[in-house]
């Protein structure tokens, strides 16, 4: 991290929660001005707990994306996704709750609950609203909604376009606690490139890959190494099973081929400079299933 050089009067971390595919990492992404968060139409793409910083003149906010809290999952990996969100209000000073309009489900009751029980600031975050035709439908379902959850505020959003962006933000700072700043000024996550580039390989992954193939890979980093402005990096596609793994590499290997080529071009915009990507597919049996491999994995950190 650079010397942080921001003099802010207000610093908080804000959480972004709801049910899986709701927009969430649009949003933070979005909120940040970056593509920092991996973003697919499949649910559950989002798997860690996401950091984004947006620093504004006298106020930093830390917000933070997370894994969509889901029911019916029984593998490991559903129960560590869901351990994820549930620990992000614990973090929190201001919560999110996002959902997609025109529906509140079973998971957003879920996710309701969780909220309610902590004595801090939530607004309601109605995304997707592009897909309501008649605008008219929203108000009776607004008050559905407001007429059993409180909220301190609620916000219509379009999250690809930034439609309703500017409003959440004022309220969001208008929430935020007094505090200086955590981080510099053009720090954008938490996080490595090592990580972030583990995760532009698996968002290839999740937007070229069909049906539930792409739930049984994750990346592993290998290698990644500076060779003066050339970063060079090695990643395992793991798979469970060897069917699986012959589908990823594909006929003459040009899907993999495919995959890398996209994800090298989102390191080298991200990362401001040359990136030489190798791929590798390998197989680890039940991977999702096993604690201990998620652990070693980086899913427990």
């Amino acid at each position: 991290m650079s010397e942080i050089d921001v003099k802010a009067s207000r610093f908080g971390h804000v959480a972004l929660l709801g049910r899986p595919n709701v927009g969430k990492s649009t949003l933070l992404n979005a909120l940040i001005g970056a593509d920092l968060s991996i973003v697919s139409p499949k649910p559950q793409t989002t798997r860690h707990r996401i950091l984004g910083i947006a620093t504004h003149e006298h106020a930093q906010i830390a917000f933070l994306d997370t894994p969509g809290l889901h029911e019916g999952g029984k593998r490991a990996m559903n129960r560590q996704l869901n351990r994820v969100a549930r620990h992000a209000p614990d973090e929190a000073d201001i919560l999110l709750h996002v959902i997609a309009a025109p529906r509140w489900t079973d998971e957003d009751e879920q996710v309701w609950k969780l909220i309610a029980q902590r004595d801090i600031p939530r607004l309601l975050v109605i995304n997707k609203i592009d897909l309501v035709k008649d605008k008219a439908d929203l108000l009776p379902f607004v008050e559905s909604i407001s007429a059993a959850h409180e909220y301190q505020g609620i916000h219509y959003l379009q999250a690809t376009r930034g439609k309703g962006l500017k409003a959440l933000m004022d309220d969001v700072l208008r929430l935020l606690p007094e505090g200086q700043a955590v981080y510099a000024g053009d720090d954008l996550t938490d996080r490595s490139e090592r990580f972030l580039a583990a995760e532009m390989i698996r968002e290839q992954l999740m937007l070229r890959l069909s049906d539930e193939l792409p739930y049984a890979t994750t990346v592993e980093i290998e290698r990644f190494e500076q060779d003066g402005e050339l970063s060079r990096i090695s990643a395992a596609i793991w798979v469970e099973r060897e069917g699986q793994k012959a589908i990823v590499i594909g006929a003459g290997g040009a899907p993999l081929k495919a995959i890398g080529s996209q994800a090298r071009r989102r390191m080298e915009a991200m990362f401001g400079g040359k990136v030489f990507l190798q791929l590798w597919v390998k197989v680890r049996e039940n991977w999702s299933d096993d604690d201990g491999l998620l652990r070693q994995l980086g899913y427990m950190d």
